[in-house]
């Protein structure tokens, strides 16, 4: 029987839950979904690359050998074996991780919100690239931070301009690989001076690590957690090198973090699936992801290239874009008149669609520049939706 309710309940939400707001390139992806859209907007992974055979023989082992464990609740850090493996793939002689700095999270966004959760009080100072990540500037900005851009150019972020706003600061942080969304990448020499600055200013430093693996050259650069490993917190991800659909990250963090962190995860979700950790330690503790990979950096880089070639020959002259060396994304500057979201109107009449750059800048957004992902477009599909794109922004000039 439905109890009828005379007074319609007045749902009064938290202060928190009234600022938040929808991730835009989600809301994008509603609209991409369409398969005649030729969509450069998603941050996906490429279908082609998850290993489905791989992970239903894991899968199958897993359950069959190991069914009852797998399918239990399990301990809140995550499954030793698997965080063994990330902390000896992590080690170098002069800098070895342990297990126990190891949490493993269900997806690194859930890390950005736990980060945020232990680090962060209504109006901390914390620091971040211009533009940076929009799901950590969504996950962090539920604590209410004082978001303070660092400068970047076309090498990254700039170390020295973390000096004047450091002081005081909760973290920083950065993307230092390939970065989402500009697709550049910090030099060796940067990187060092990046961390010598926040050792100096005892600031910790969020090294956010999804593509890293995904240089095309094969050639990775050096993590700045093994420069620091006290102060350097690291966030790595399975998204971009088997699939996204499992959801598992992890953060690598000095212990007394760590330990908080594991107390606000136990709050959250009490652990990661279990199941899904024994699965992806199955495939990839043999070596599976040494053959894997490769054929991943091969795919992107074949696509960047068709759309490094096709920006050259249809985008008109007074735009400009970033040459990433890996990843999976490319930034576009249109001369400073014309509006990027005005313009994926136009794109989407045209079915093609983009991510406008104005919603990744804590600050003062640059309304001229978007963001392009290559990945999960064929080279010939590239060719026609930048060709498109190219007309429509010559029309207003």
């Amino acid at each position: 029987m439905k109890i009828e309710n005379p007074n319609p309940i007045q749902w009064r939400f938290a202060e928190r839950a009234e600022q938040l707001q929808s991730s835009f390139i989600r809301e994008i992806l509603k609209i991409t979904q369409r398969p005649e859209i030729i969509s450069f907007a998603g941050g996906l992974p490429s279908p082609a690359t998850f290993p489905v055979g791989e992970m239903k023989a894991a899968f199958d082992k897993v359950l069959s050998n190991n069914g009852k464990v797998a399918l239990q609740y399990g301990p809140t850090d995550g499954y030793l074996p698997l965080r063994q493996w990330i902390a000896d793939s992590l080690s170098t002689a002069s800098s070895v991780i342990a297990p126990e700095q190891v949490l493993m999270t269900s997806g690194s966004q859930q890390a950005l919100d736990l980060l945020g959760k232990v680090l962060i009080d209504e109006g901390s100072r914390v620091l971040v690239e211009t533009p940076s990540y929009l799901g950590a500037l969504q996950a962090f900005s539920v604590y209410r931070p004082q978001f303070m851009s660092v400068d970047t150019d076309d090498e990254g972020l700039v170390p020295s301009s973390v000096d004047p706003v450091a002081d005081g600061a909760r973290l920083l942080y950065a993307l230092p690989n390939f970065q989402n969304p500009t697709g550049r990448s910090l030099s060796v020499a940067r990187r060092m001076e990046l961390v010598e600055t926040c050792a100096r200013h005892g600031l910790p430093l969020i090294e956010d690590d999804p593509y890293g693996a995904l240089s095309y050259s094969g050639e990775p650069y050096p993590k700045m957690l093994n420069m620091n490993p006290d102060g350097v917190i690291y966030m790595g991800s399975f998204s971009k090198v088997l699939t996204p659909g499992i959801r598992l990250g992890y953060v690598v963090a000095p212990p007394p973090l760590v330990r908080r962190l594991e107390l606000a995860k136990q709050a959250a979700d009490l652990h990661t699936s279990q199941l899904t950790q024994m699965v992806v330690h199955e495939v990839i503790k043999d070596g599976f992801l040494e053959q894997h990979i490769p054929k991943i950096r091969t795919l992107y880089g074949d696509q960047c290239q068709a759309m490094l070639q096709a920006l050259q020959e249809h985008f008109p002259a007074g735009v400009t874009w970033t040459r990433p060396e890996g990843g999976m994304f490319i930034w576009v500057t249109l001369p400073g008149h014309i509006d990027a979201m005005a313009l994926l109107d136009e794109a989407i009449a045209q079915q093609v669609a983009f991510v406008p750059g104005a919603p990744f800048y804590a600050n003062a957004p640059e309304t001229n520049t978007l963001r392009l992902s290559f990945v999960t477009v064929p080279p010939e599909r590239i060719r026609e939706g930048i060709a498109i794109l190219g007309k429509l922004i010559a029309a207003k000039l």
